[in-house]
């Protein structure tokens, strides 16, 4: 509380009130911890079986500089060529989106081979506060290493939770400390050795690594002290103990070729020396590599000394700097004494406090579509039922289906049939309520005979969540999932204005529907933040991309067809998706590519006028229209396609509405076209879709007709595509789902 109260006023307090407030926490501190910092004697134990650094090397030197704001930034080349001109090589972290990011900056770094790194997104002391947060901010910091071909992560201000760093798909971290009680989270991991964080749910592990020097702000700023005996007091040991010397600097406080300006600088003589002070001292002695290099060793390092039993990752010697108890799975932190061990408690979650599911879940979702050809519907309850859960499904009904039926493991009731054919608002109106009086009854006469622990309603519409009010009244908590926006998307399919009473009115009906769910889910980056700024608070909501399930869209044989080229789109038939658009780039590319054909999957609306545009120019044996397909058998349909094709307009709906197929299509190993609206450029770069100008058959034609004639691009693009979705797909994001469900019934 206190901490979110100090960054909630920060940037209304002056500099010069901030740092002496900073200067007597920190000389409070100082004095409370004086038997811990700037060394804790337990911190220097060795893991079980170490075998020491490579080529004998007596201790290990690896340096770091956070880059926290554009006087940093400038500074970086200068710190560089003093780095170098000494013989060592460092790596450099940036915030993404604090300020504009200096390209020629970080490629002169590379260049020079020095290291870049992510170093939060706003430096704003928020990425930790809640998952929700962490979640929507993941995907940029993933970027900007992806971008820069970054592997490490360090948080801002130290704050760190290392089951949810995981998340971030790194190599290494460096959000942690051995002992520094002056950082707003303070429990030091008391180790100066690199450890291995595995994350019992994803199964996936990367390896930390604290920083074991005092930091420079620290020292210099807020100590304001006049020489460097703490560091030298601090390698000394360190060298002694055979650890690691991990140094955090910063080249914002770092006063570069001249005199000190301010109070938050300091002279780099200070810096120049220690690393005069290493090589002189220790000349030969120390094994200098990047972060990134020492995350291999260790990763290596690890691997063996788990084969002969000695180590298990998280079960090395971790201790709280507070009390000495060890840090592992076996004793719990919470009977620490000391204020760090509670921190230590959020440090280690799922290691130190695994919670058991105490039983299965039953669980109803509700939803306006036909469960066969829903991703996200089948996808969500097939999950839950492999793992144990009882799940219902409430759905549509395609002509000629069973009102019921057992599907992988999951009751599916069809309780009202459905044509695609609505062109009058007042017939698709009128559908969604019989909709909701139906499923209401439904709903509520299987909670009587069971009760539901969690109903999961998915809109559209929102309204539909209050068929689960009986349920919601007797003890069910509900989440409403807004697969898409319902007042754009109405105004786009029955050309509403945004400024019409009706527009308005399906506003105050989704920040209704939305107080009344337990929690809500939203398809996109986007669109949440559209929700954020109408209908509802950052705490409630978390975002779920449509992620293919891998069970059903994976890569697959593609069979011969006699010269042809098929290009393919499956989904509803409406204007918005630009399927005319596509159309009539074909008949441009025709006398060009004559082995093209284009098979649409599908029905909707939109459909009449589509036929009656193909016959208009003569290209009924060149477009083909095939009947909706059960969602495993369109997957089977789209992986032997040649190119995916994704025509969306970029109008108010479509710029911002996620687009699912380009997500399936690329995980089934197919190339995609696609209109560069808003949302998919939010979410994919040029090396993974072929983009064209939305709107425009004539690009559209272009881009088709390379796809076509280049078979070496479309591999390219097919493999870039594998590797992105191999780190967005739905088996590395469940758990976030089933964690939702578990703390909704707890």
């Amino acid at each position: 509380m206190v901490k979110n109260l100090y960054y909630n006023m920060k940037p209304f307090i002056p500099n010069r009130a901030l740092l002496a407030v900073r200067r007597l926490f920190l000389k409070l501190r100082q004095y409370k911890h004086s038997d811990s910092w700037p060394i804790f004697a337990n911190a220097g134990r060795a893991p079980g079986g170490w075998k020491g650094w490579p080529e004998g090397k007596r201790f290990a030197v690896v340096l770091t500089h956070d880059v926290e704001g554009l006087t940093g930034q400038g500074r970086c080349l200068e710190l560089m060529r003093l780095e170098e001109e000494l013989g060592f090589r460092s790596s450099f972290y940036f915030p993404t989106d604090r300020y504009p990011l200096d390209k020629e900056v970080i490629r002169g770094l590379q260049e020079h081979g020095f290291e870049v790194g992510a170093h939060g997104v706003y430096h704003d002391g928020k990425l930790f506060k809640n998952r929700e947060i962490f979640d929507r901010r993941a995907p940029i910091v993933k970027e900007f290493l992806d971008t820069w071909g970054g592997q490490g992560f360090r948080s801002p201000s130290m704050h760190h939770n290392l089951q949810w760093i995981g998340d971030l798909d790194i190599s290494y971290d460096a959000s942690t400390t051995d002992t520094d009680p002056f950082e707003p989270q303070c429990c030091g991991v008391s180790t100066i050795f690199p450890f291995l964080v595995f994350n019992e749910v994803t199964h996936k592990s990367f390896v930390e690594l604290p920083y074991t020097l005092t930091q420079d702000f620290s020292l210099f700023v807020l100590m304001r002290k006049k020489s460097i005996d703490i560091w030298k007091k601090k390698l000394d040991w360190i060298a002694e103990q055979g650890g690691m010397a991990l140094m955090l600097t910063h080249p914002d406080y770092m006063a570069l070729g001249g005199g000190v300006r301010g109070q938050t600088e300091y002279p780099s003589d200070f810096y120049q020396e220690i690393l005069d002070y290493m090589q002189s001292r220790y000349a030969g002695a120390y094994w200098h590599v990047l972060p990134r290099e020492m995350a291999e060793f260790w990763r290596q390092a690890a691997a063996e000394l788990d084969d002969k039993g000695t180590w298990k990752g998280n079960d090395s010697s971790l201790l709280c700097s507070a009390c000495g108890r060890l840090l592992t799975k076996d004793v719990s932190v919470q009977s620490c004494s000391g204020a760090q061990a509670k921190s230590a408690a959020k440090v280690f979650p799922a290691v130190h406090r695994k919670r058991a599911r105490k039983r299965s879940l039953r669980v109803c979702m509700v939803a306006y579509t036909f469960y066969e050809n829903d991703n996200r519907v089948k996808r969500y309850g097939e999950a839950l039922a492999r793992r144990g859960d009882e799940v219902d499904v409430i759905a549509l009904r395609q002509p000629g289906q069973p009102r019921f039926a057992r599907e992988n493991g999951i009751n599916v009731y069809r309780i009202q049939e459905r044509i695609l054919n609505e062109k009058m608002k007042f017939t698709y109106l009128y559908r969604l309520l019989r909709f909701l009086l139906s499923s209401s009854y439904h709903l509520t006469r299987h909670h009587w005979g069971k009760p539901y622990d969690v109903i999961h309603v998915h809109s559209i519409p929102d309204f539909e969540v209050f068929a689960a009010l009986i349920p919601k009244l007797s003890g069910a908590r509900v989440i409403l999932d807004i697969h898409d926006i319902v007042p754009e998307l109405y105004a786009d399919k029955f050309h509403v204005s945004q400024k019409s009473f009706l527009f308005k009115s399906l506003k105050l009906l989704e920040k209704v529907s939305i107080g009344f769910a337990d929690h809500v889910i939203i398809a996109n980056d986007l669109w949440c933040k559209v929700l954020l700024s109408r209908s509802v608070s950052d705490s409630k909501c978390k975002v779920f991309l449509n992620y293919p399930d891998p069970n059903i869209f994976y890569r697959r044989p593609k069979s011969k067809r006699n010269g042809k080229f098929v290009m393919i789109y499956p989904g509803t038939l409406l204007h918005h998706q630009g399927l005319d658009i596509a159309i009539r780039a074909l008949s441009l590319l025709i006398g060009e590519a004559p082995e093209v054909e284009f098979w649409i999957y599908g029905d909707g609306p939109h459909k009449p006028e589509l036929k009656r545009i193909v016959q208009e120019l003569g290209l009924a044996d060149k477009v083909i229209f095939k009947a909706f397909l059960p969602m495993e058998e369109v997957a089977e349909a789209m992986s032997q396609a040649d190119l995916g094709v994704v025509p969306k307009r970029k109008d108010t709906f479509g710029n911002e509405a996620f687009s699912t197929k380009i997500f399936e299509f690329m995980s089934l190993g197919v190339p995609v076209v696609a209109a560069d609206t808003k949302i998919d450029k939010f979410y994919f770069s040029d090396s993974v879709i072929r983009f064209f100008e939305s709107g425009n058959e004539h690009d559209l034609a272009r881009q088709m007709l390379t796809m076509i004639k280049e078979g070496s691009v479309r591999r390219r693009q097919a493999e870039n595509a594998l590797k992105f979705v191999a780190k967005y797909s739905w088996d590395t994001h469940q758990e976030k789902y089933f964690e939702l469900l578990e703390r909704l019934s707890s």
